[in-house]
């Protein structure tokens, strides 16, 4: 990892005014073992699942443009084959082309150890029956084994709030704090696909402001929590200027975004991404969120 790279970004970022991402999500497939309700991503007629070819260019377009994190992502991307190719030999591909580390968000129903990423992220919404409201029966009980057996070094949870599941954040802290196996857990909203606000999946205002509050309190004492407080405060109100050109997106059928597709598809008003507070946080130059940054990246 080049040690001069990311003061440099930020000069470039901050002072020139320079767009260039800093992260990639590279959807390599959009096949999925699972069909959750909040999801708009899966296709179960006739998935799509990318050549190792194409996500070599599709990396090498992303570095060139400036980015030096990867998240991989589906569809469930563990279910990604091209011949005797798996998962790893993309992770070892980004490493090739440059990226300074490689992260893979999976729903944990398939046993995923000895997968190289320097991080994962697994999608837990909510503990037992809340968790199964969203992705089905059993699939809570699976997610812990091949969690636990993944003995993954950088194992971390990620929670989607909604309206039905909110009652369960407490408990899904105290989980992941007690679990022996994450590390920590990261909290994003529910955002309502082409920013229907009154989608019953969408959690209101006040209940969202009393989460957030809860989070920054316990983020504070201590607990695992991979959002920074000053990531948190801004997703209470989002009245900042958004800076999601941060990272760069790639679809499953190809199409590349500069940003967001949540700024296409006009919901940047219902916005439920916390990372949207975290990048105005490190252009803003919060030191809580450049270190979380740079736990998880570095």
């Amino acid at each position: 990892m080049n040690p001069f790279y990311l003061p440099f970004w930020y000069f470039e970022a901050k002072f020139l005014k320079r767009k260039k991402p800093l992260q990639t999500v590279l959807f390599i497939t959009n096949k999925c073992n699972l069909s959750c309700t909040h999801c708009s991503v899966y296709d179960h007629t006739s998935p799509v699942m990318k050549g190792y070819g194409q996500i070599e260019e599709e990396l090498r377009y992303s570095y060139n443009l400036g980015s030096r994190f990867v998240d991989f992502e589906g569809g469930e991307p563990t279910l990604w084959r091209d011949g005797s190719r798996t998962l790893n030999d993309l992770i070892d591909l980004a490493h090739k082309t440059g990226f300074f580390s490689t992260t893979v968000t999976t729903n944990a129903q398939e046993p995923f150890a000895g997968l190289k990423a320097d991080s994962v992220w697994v999608s837990m919404d909510g503990i037992h029956e809340y968790h199964e409201a969203v992705r089905g029966k059993g699939t809570f009980e699976k997610l812990v084994a091949n969690a636990a057996g993944s003995k993954h070094k950088a194992l971390s949870a990620n929670m989607v709030i909604d309206s039905n599941n909110f009652v369960n954040v407490a408990d899904t802290l105290e989980f992941v704090k007690n679990s022996g196996f994450f590390k920590s857990i990261a909290f994003n909203f529910y955002t309502p696909a082409f920013g229907n606000a009154e989608d019953p999946l969408s959690l209101n205002w006040n209940d969202r402001g009393s989460i957030l509050d809860f989070l920054i309190a316990e983020k504070r004492k201590g607990a695992p929590i991979m959002n920074s407080v000053s990531g948190l405060k801004r997703m209470k109100n989002l009245d900042f200027e958004k800076v999601c050109w941060m990272c760069n997106y790639i679809l499953p059928d190809g199409t590349r975004l500069p940003e967001c597709v949540g700024k296409s598809a006009g919901i940047c008003n219902h916005c439920g991404f916390c990372m949207a507070g975290e990048m105005r946080s490190v252009i803003d130059f919060r030191p809580d969120t450049l270190l979380a940054g740079l736990k998880l990246r570095v």
